[in-house]
């Protein structure tokens, strides 16, 4: 998640959108005051790289805590983030000041509920080899599919109310990260570095891999972003 005072943008970080790359190629027009979110390690690496503003953490204060927050401090070491990776709408806006929200441009990026499926299959079950990987009837029943939703169509809206100005699309990214570019005033394209690419060996289309079962489970479980995007099978 970004929130850029320079630029007066809010990025929205879905999950399986290339929303590292984004964040990463983003991070090129931040300054030292914005607020962006930690990747992984390798992934700063290629923003450093690349010359983007580093991440900052944002540990809130303990006297906020609730038992579970206490138990993963105390067990894990993990402290509570005010502002994090996949931080839903609902959440930021209550905890950025009203001026912000109101004022600064809002985007983020949907993806294909069927294809989106997929390649969270092939990420999470990167390091385990095909022949022993859960079927894909067992994954669409796992907790896993429905993070998918928490970190999609939950994450930008609140109740049935979209948060954001922008939607973009997966399939026409660069195309609609141009106009977000032309809306902001960017002084030069937002260029995606291509960020935990590489691990879905299976390139296929979606409708060679999904039966009629999977198909229509997918269809059910991702309604609302498949009724407000217009997307089909």
């Amino acid at each position: 998640m970004i929130v850029s005072h320079k630029h007066r943008f809010i990025f929205l970080k879905t999950s399986k959108t290339a929303g590292t790359s984004i964040e990463i190629a983003l991070s090129r027009f931040c300054d030292k005051g914005d607020i962006i979110t930690a990747v992984s390690d390798e992934d700063e690496e290629i923003r450093t790289e690349l010359g983007g503003q580093p991440s900052s953490i944002y540990p809130t204060s303990k006297l906020v805590y609730n038992p579970r927050d206490w138990y993963r401090y105390l067990i894990n070491g993990k402290q509570k983030q005010q502002y994090y990776n996949h931080i839903s709408a609902r959440k930021l806006k209550r905890r950025l000041p009203k001026q912000v929200w109101d004022n600064y441009y809002r985007f983020c990026v949907v993806r294909n509920p069927w294809d989106r499926v997929l390649s969270q299959y092939h990420w999470r079950y990167r390091s385990i080899v095909e022949d022993e990987r859960p079927s894909l009837d067992d994954f669409l029943d796992s907790r896993h599919v429905r993070s998918l939703i928490r970190k999609g169509y939950k994450l930008y809206s609140i109740g049935r109310d979209v948060q954001v100005h922008k939607i973009c699309r997966f399939e026409y990214l660069k195309q609609d990260l141009g106009q977000v570019g032309q809306q902001l005033g960017l002084q030069a394209d937002i260029e995606l570095p291509g960020a935990k690419s590489g691990y879905r060996k299976d390139r296929r289309h979606y409708r060679e891999v999904l039966n009629d079962r999977q198909s229509q489970r997918i269809a059910e479980l991702f309604k609302e972003e498949i009724s407000l995007m217009g997307y089909s099978f």
